[in-house]
C-alpha cells in the first residue's frame, strides 16, 4: 500500500548514484553535451575537473570582492581625508592636511574587511543561501553523498526534462541506481 505523503507529493527530479568520481564526471559530460541546465553533481570531496565537465564558467564571487574592496579603499581614503582636512584640520610643523602616504594603512584594512564581507554575500546571494530544506534530504541513500557515494540529480523544472528520456539517458551513463525524489 502506497504512503500517503508519496501521493500527495510533487515530482521535483530524478537522482542517480555513482560508484565512483569518474563515472560521476563522465555522466556531467553527458549532461552537458545534452545541453540541461537545472542539474548538479554532489561528491563527498571537491573532483579535480568537474567545473569544466558540468561546463561551468568562473564565478561572479570575485566581482563581490572586487567591488568590497574598491568601496573599503575609497570610503577609507575619503574618511582620513575628510577627518585631516575639516574635521580636525591642526596644522603640526607644517605636515599637509591629507597626505595618502599617513591614509593607506587605514584604506588597506577598510579594502581587506569589506573585500571579505563581498565575499562573504557575494557567496550567499549566489548560492542563494541559506536554504535549510533540500527535496533530496528526503532520500535515505542520498546521505552517503558526505562519505562515499556520488549523485547527479537531475530537477523536473529543466526544460528539456522529460521522465522517460532523462531516466534512459541516466542508465546511459552506468548508473548504479536511479530514484525519483519528490517533494
Amino acid at each position: 500500500m502506497a504512503d500517503s505523503k508519496t501521493n500527495n507529493s510533487v515530482k521535483v527530479g530524478l537522482v542517480a548514484e555513482y560508484a565512483t568520481p569518474g563515472d560521476l564526471m563522465h555522466a556531467a559530460e553527458k549532461f552537458r553535451d545534452a545541453g540541461y541546465k537545472k542539474w548538479d553533481v554532489y561528491s563527498p570531496f571537491p573532483v579535480h575537473g568537474m567545473d569544466e565537465a558540468m561546463g561551468l564558467g568562473n564565478s561572479k564571487v570575485g566581482w563581490f570582492t572586487f567591488l568590497g574592496g574598491l568601496t573599503g579603499y575609497t570610503s577609507g581614503m575619503l574618511m582620513i581625508w575628510w577627518m585631516n582636512a575639516y574635521d580636525y584640520a591642526l596644522g603640526v610643523g607644517g605636515k599637509p592636511f591629507f597626505s595618502p602616504i599617513y591614509a593607506f594603512p587605514v584604506a588597506y584594512e577598510c579594502t581587506i574587511l569589506l573585500g571579505a564581507f563581498g565575499a562573504l554575500g557575494g557567496m550567499f546571494l549566489l548560492n542563494r543561501l541559506p536554504r535549510h530544506y533540500n527535496p533530496l534530504f528526503q532520500v535515505e541513500r542520498f546521505a552517503r553523498a558526505t562519505d562515499d557515494a556520488f549523485f547527479l540529480f537531475v530537477e523536473t523544472a529543466d526544460p528539456k526534462f522529460s521522465d522517460s528520456e532523462t531516466r534512459t539517458l541516466l542508465e546511459s551513463t552506468g548508473t548504479k541506481r536511479i530514484e525519483e525524489v519528490r517533494d
